[in-house]
């Protein structure tokens, strides 16, 4: 049901089921899947590409314009995948270049007044807390966590299944699996109690508690301490991504 008293542009794509209550905002070049559900004074601008059974709450806007001196007006992007909760207030800006796009993945949890800003990327099953900042270009892996009011500077990335405390700030990565937390941020713990809900074996978990006291307590290089990972440790797919994470890491991992 798309209500009379809601302005939906002429040209927008809108599929099956969609629910479009008063006062929200279709504007054009947006296209929407089934099953959505877009609720008073919601705004879709133009770019918003959204999948399947989404619920975009009061007040949220998809696709701002960048807020990046570098945007030069250019059609860009924000994609929005399926079964995502975008809460009140909350914004997702677009692109900056022609090409570029914002992209949300399925099933994520977006809360009250966050803002993604321009060509994040977010993978699936993340939650991001009450009023955590993402500045541009940042990545967060699947499964990650940024608790409230969390800042992300622009180019970090976060791994899968961490987790970050509550009002912390970082401007480097942060790699898979742990918690950070302090100020100035650090290394904490392993994010245990989530890798036990998301099914990690408790011999998983000891394999990966087992790579980050090398990595974080052997009081080596990181050089040498990722050599005595892949030596040490028995190998999995998930110590190979907390390698990799390392390895490929352009602005260094928190300490």
């Amino acid at each position: 049901m798309i209500s009379p008293l809601a302005y939906v542009d002429p040209s927008a794509k809108i599929g099956k089921n969609v629910t479009v209550h008063p006062f929200a905002y279709i504007d054009k070049n947006v296209e929407i899947g089934d099953d959505n559900v877009i609720m008073p004074y919601a705004s879709l601008m133009s770019g918003t590409r959204m999948g399947n059974g989404n619920t975009v709450y009061q007040g949220a806007v998809i696709a701002a314009v960048p807020q990046d001196f570098a945007y030069t007006g250019e059609d860009t992007l924000a994609c929005i995948g399926n079964n995502n909760v975008i809460r009140e207030n909350a914004v997702i800006i677009r692109g900056t270049h022609a090409g570029h796009a914002t992209s949300i993945g399925d099933g994520n949890f977006i809360m009250t007044g966050v803002r993604l800003s321009h060509d994040v990327t977010v993978g699936n099953r993340c939650i991001i807390g009450n009023g955590s900042q993402v500045s541009g270009n940042c990545i967060i892996y699947d499964c990650a966590i940024l608790t409230s009011n969390v800042l992300m500077q622009g180019n970090t990335r976060l791994g899968s299944y961490s987790l970050v405390q509550g009002g912390c700030r970082f401007i480097k990565d942060i790699p898979p699996y742990i918690v950070a937390a302090h100020e100035p941020i650090a290394f904490y713990s392993i994010n245990t109690k989530v890798l036990e809900i998301a099914g990690f074996s408790e011999t998983l978990i000891k394999h990966i508690a087992q790579a980050y006291r090398i990595l974080y307590k052997a009081n080596t290089s990181q050089h040498d301490a990722l050599l005595r990972i892949k030596e040490q440790v028995p190998p999995s797919e998930e110590i190979s991504r907390i390698v990799e994470f390392v390895e490929t890491s352009k602005l260094g991992i928190i300490h």
